[in-house]
């Protein structure tokens, strides 16, 4: 009863000693280069190369940039990790804190860009998500540790040596010249058969619903405003935030140009008579009425009344994890 009794005491002891196992911090390795493998992801080329080039940009600026490669950080996340790290390296210079640390952790699928105060202002915190979304982020969806880490550590040597457009580029911009202008879209991480399929789903029926607005005299000012909502969020989930501003900034501007364009053409003249001395008018093999419903072969709906779009909307973001 006595021995029973005694391990029960020790219970709660053994119980905090299991849940406190996964959670103990990570090992902070030694530094030992600038570049620091210990998941062992990287090639000996790939590691001479990155050194070489770190050392370059240091003799030349003074700037610290260090890579570390773990094969994991346990429960503790990459952002205390990485402060840890850099504060036990002491990245940088005394008194400038220009130091730069690359962490990449394969079996969490966890990576970060710390940066010290004195380079914050050079390598900002977008430029640093860029670099990790545009040029890293997509080599470690394809288990390419070696390209994703080499193709990021030297975007980050030319983001702080002022080299512009590095970490501005997408991958599907990678391709165009050197003179033409590149604009920045932050898609969405969505499968592109998902993304081709939404699209062209909102684009259709918001795209008909403005060509109608367009050629239709009386009811297409209507359509107008009230497809602004429309052209305003749908295109953010298929092709981001920059690019939607641009599709929205084309609609409002071009929408009216278009139909004072066309109030000047004689059909549209001779539709704009017939609605409003015949209630109807046939517009592009669609009938429509003063009301403002159309139909093909017949007509439904109850009386004409205009319908919204009806789509349909589904969340998506891109996070620095692959």
């Amino acid at each position: 009863m006595t021995a029973i009794c005694r391990w029960l005491a020790l219970l709660p002891l053994l119980v905090a000693g299991a849940w406190s196992a996964p959670l103990r911090a990570a090992d902070v390795p030694y530094l030992s280069g600038r570049v620091v493998d210990h998941a062992e992801i990287l090639s000996p080329a790939t590691r001479e190369r990155l050194t070489a080039a770190l050392k370059a940009h240091e003799d030349a600026t003074g700037d610290q940039v260090a890579v570390l490669t773990v094969p994991t950080i346990g429960g503790e996340g990459i952002e205390a990790y990485a402060t840890r790290v850099f504060e036990s390296w002491k990245l940088g210079r005394n008194g400038k804190d220009n130091g730069v640390l690359v962490v990449v952790v394969p079996q969490d699928r966890k990576m970060r860009i710390e940066v010290g105060y004195g380079l914050e202002g050079t390598l900002t915190d977008v430029a640093s998500s860029r670099i990790i979304r545009n040029v890293m982020t997509p080599q470690f969806k394809d288990g390419n540790y070696d390209r994703g880490i080499a193709d990021g550590v030297l975007a980050v040597i030319a983001q702080l040596e002022g080299k512009p457009g590095v970490a501005d580029a997408t991958p599907a911009a990678a391709g165009t010249g050197s003179g033409a202008t590149s604009i920045t879209i932050d898609t969405p991480d969505m499968p592109w058969p998902m993304r081709i399929l939404l699209g062209a789903f909102i684009f259709g029926i918001i795209g008909l619903f403005t060509f109608i607005g367009i050629m239709t005299p009386g009811v297409g000012w209507f359509l107008y405003v009230f497809l602004i909502p429309f052209w305003a969020m749908f295109p953010l989930m298929i092709i981001g935030m920059n690019a939607t501003v641009a599709v929205f900034v084309v609609y409002v501007v071009g929408y009216p140009i278009a139909k004072l364009l066309l109030a000047r053409s004689a059909w549209y003249r001779k539709a704009a008579q017939d609605l409003r001395t015949k209630g109807r008018a046939t517009i592009g093999g669609f009938t429509m009425t003063s009301s403002g419903g159309s139909s093909g072969s017949s007509s439904s709906g109850g009386g004409g009344g205009f319908s919204g779009g009806g789509g349909s909307s589904g969340g998506g973001g891109a996070s620095g994890s692959w």
